[in-house]
């Protein structure tokens, strides 16, 4: 499953952000874009679950 790369990524924009939040603006951009892969990497791991689910029944 994919919940160690979803853990990953979060490190990664915790790490971002908080640069971002020191003023680092192109840190802003990085932060971004890890959003945007949490975004996807919870997409692939709700397909699993459901697809594991309908297997289920």
């Amino acid at each position: 499953m994919s919940l160690q790369k979803l853990l990953d990524e979060l490190e990664v924009l915790k790490g971002e952000y908080e640069k971002f939040e020191h003023g680092n603006k192109s840190a802003g951009t990085r932060a971004r874009k890890s959003l945007q892969n949490i975004k996807k990497i919870a997409q692939e791991i709700r397909i699993q679950i459901q697809e594991a689910k309908a297997k289920a029944e």
